[in-house]
């Protein structure tokens, strides 16, 4: 499955929402030294109830728009 993301990062607050067919993901850490793509790995997997490693940042990794792949098959 693929998403689009919105990224907001340094926010006061760790939120994932969904707006229509996107997700905006606010995020506590800066966009620097990959902390912000970090942390976005981490809430995803939370809120989509799969594990960090079924997650994959394709396309964005340094814009604030993002493609996320979710490998949802179980190992």
């Amino acid at each position: 499955m693929l998403l689009n993301v919105r990224v907001v990062p340094k926010s006061s607050r760790k939120l994932v929402k969904e707006e229509g067919e996107r997700l905006k993901v606010y995020l506590t850490r800066s966009a620097q030294d990959g902390l912000a793509n970090e942390q976005l790995i981490e809430l995803l997997a939370r809120h989509l109830k799969v594990k960090k490693y079924q997650i994959e940042i394709v396309k964005g990794l340094k814009s604030k728009n993002k493609t996320v792949k979710v490998d949802e098959s179980k190992d």
